[in-house]
């Protein structure tokens, strides 16, 4: 067994889809499955690198747009780019081509499926409904290339039910599997670390797009009143930062709410160890680890309901689920996280209690275990 992760995006980014890969890597290799990943080179032709033992190759993904331009461009540079990926595939030999956030990683991995019969596995990230960018509202190649590469998958597998019943509605799945994220249970937060600012606060996690909410999270902060008492904190980095920072001014809380920037998983969790609440405020979330990170240092977490969180978090027991849309009641769970001494550690503690479900190695192990029920429906049939 030989597994290509091939991802939409890797190091030197961060979000969800590149730890995931990046985790899921690391267990596949330890547990003596070799494994190489392939991503996106956007055009800073990093050529192949050993990141954490495995092997990545950053390998070109043109595709054609309508623009004069870019089709010239793409015509140019298609020739390389299939070679490129050829030359991949001949030297590590893959047995199983296992897509993570299906874009144009997912087309040229496609056609490999075509021109060698490796079988394919298609894991959603929720990249079909939480994308900034609406790569797939926009290009009919995208749409057309996710429902062929979905007919013709070994298996499907999504974080979340949710993620897998848009598949089903729009994009004509018939079968899928839920694999939850995992989380680094040997990150933990340090109890002698200082807490970030001298108040109270409440945290923020994640990348600063609009999909994530901060702004939601922001009118909702100005909204409860706690900005007389409370800090708001937002860690992570991305195009909203400077609309984040306006919006805190015009809400007259400027001084209440401090970005922090990106910040080391080791600083994330000693972070939301002196949080008073950890708040994923997100417009749609496939999943979202940052709720594993928070219940990893027994952070009371409120939780967006748009999206996959329903399926793992107990409301009113680990998390406090809520329509971030409606920052009336964002902010009214953040009075009462805030103010409740008895339900901020009740949260955090039955969180804490459940981490354990979700480490890599059982998302590795889900995964191997899909791998070998085609290895073994492939024998028999041979």
């Amino acid at each position: 067994m030989r597994v290509a992760l091939i991802a939409s995006s890797y190091h030197p980014y961060f979000g969800g889809v590149e730890e995931h890969v990046r985790q899921v890597a690391r267990e596949l290799q330890n547990a003596g499955t070799p494994v190489e990943v392939w991503t996106v080179d956007r055009g800073e032709h990093l050529g192949e690198r050993v990141l954490d033992g495995v092997r990545v190759r950053y390998l070109p993904t043109p595709l054609p747009a309508r623009r004069i331009g870019a089709l010239a461009r793409f015509i140019v540079r298609s020739p390389r780019a299939r070679r490129a990926w050829r030359s991949a595939y001949e030297q590590f030999s893959p047995t199983m081509l296992h897509v993570h956030c299906f874009g144009p990683n997912g087309i040229y991995a496609l056609r490999l499926r075509r021109s060698t019969g490796t079988p394919l596995a298609i894991t959603s990230h929720g990249e079909t409904l939480a994308d900034d960018n609406g790569a797939f509202q926009r290009s009919r190649l995208l749409r057309r290339g996710l429902t062929d590469a979905l007919s013709r998958a070994a298996f499907v597998t999504a974080p979340s039910q949710y993620v897998l019943d848009d598949l089903r509605t729009r994009y004509a799945l018939t079968d899928g599997t839920v694999v939850p994220n995992g989380v680094d249970l040997s990150i933990g937060p340090d109890r002698k670390s200082a807490a970030p600012v001298d108040r109270p606060y409440l945290l923020g996690v994640g990348r600063l797009g609009r999909m994530k909410g901060f702004d939601l999270l922001i009118e909702a902060f100005a909204q409860s009143g706690l900005t007389a008492s409370h800090r708001l904190l937002i860690a992570g980095d991305g195009p909203e930062r400077d609309a984040l920072t306006g919006l805190a001014d015009s809400q007259g809380i400027a001084d209440e709410v401090r970005l922090l920037g990106r910040l080391s998983a080791q600083q994330i969790a000693d972070a939301m160890s002196h949080a008073q609440c950890v708040v994923v405020p997100s417009r749609s979330e496939a999943f979202g680890i940052v709720a594993l990170e928070a219940w990893r240092s027994s952070a009371a977490l409120i939780m967006t309901s748009r999206g996959g969180a329903p399926g793992f978090v107990h409301d009113g027991v680990d998390g406090l689920l809520v329509d971030p849309l409606d920052t009336t009641a964002l902010a009214g769970l953040m009075i009462k996280v805030a103010t409740d001494d008895v339900l901020r550690t009740g949260l955090g503690r039955a969180g804490h209690a459940r981490v354990g479900e979700f480490t890599w190695r059982r998302v590795a192990d889900d995964y191997h275990a899909l791998y070998r029920s085609v290895e073994d429906a492939r024998a028999v049939t041979a």
